[in-house]
């Protein structure tokens, strides 16, 4: 069996257009998709070509029973972002008005954390270059990035060179 991987997250905002905007301001995403949704509500599928969130705000006045979590605004515990360029990220953060928290360095990896206008939590996350090269996730027997190894190295098995590396 293939090793699934995460596609969407959906959750309840407040306003799923600004939050699209925000998020695609923030981390370079677009809008992949919009239209009315659940409950008369409005989803805005904001991310990259492979994975994205889908941003919902149920329609007024509200149709869902009480206890249905599309109902319940912000109940996630956080949303993980690797980018390249942390500092960098964390200046569009600050820039757009929300105070980065709980900073911390650990291996393999450098993060901070920031609340959104809907109480979201969201954790920006970068890893080592080496990581991001060599990865750590396998799809096929190939491990995630190593493709891009192969690009910076003609040498490569993946690129048709030596199996031997330490050459």
């Amino acid at each position: 069996m293939k090793q699934a991987v995460l596609e969407h997250v959906n959750l309840t905002v407040t306003d799923p257009e600004k939050t699209a905007e925000r998020l695609c301001d923030l981390f370079g995403w677009h809008v992949r998709w919009k239209g009315e949704a659940k409950y008369g509500g409005l989803t805005v599928h904001v991310g990259t070509d492979n994975d994205y969130l889908a941003v919902y705000s149920m329609g007024s006045p509200a149709k869902a029973p009480a206890d249905e979590s599309y109902a319940v605004r912000g109940g996630l515990n956080h949303i993980g972002v690797v980018v390249d360029d942390l500092e960098a990220a964390e200046r569009r953060v600050k820039a757009a008005g929300y105070e980065p928290h709980s900073h911390a360095d650990y291996e393999p990896g450098r993060r901070f954390y920031f609340d959104d206008d809907d109480g979201i939590e969201f954790e920006v996350v970068s890893y080592s270059l080496e990581r991001f090269i060599f990865g750590w996730m396998r799809f096929d027997g190939v491990r995630a990035g190593e493709e891009n190894a192969a690009a910076l190295n003609p040498a490569s098995p993946l690129r048709g060179g030596p199996r031997d590396r330490t050459k």
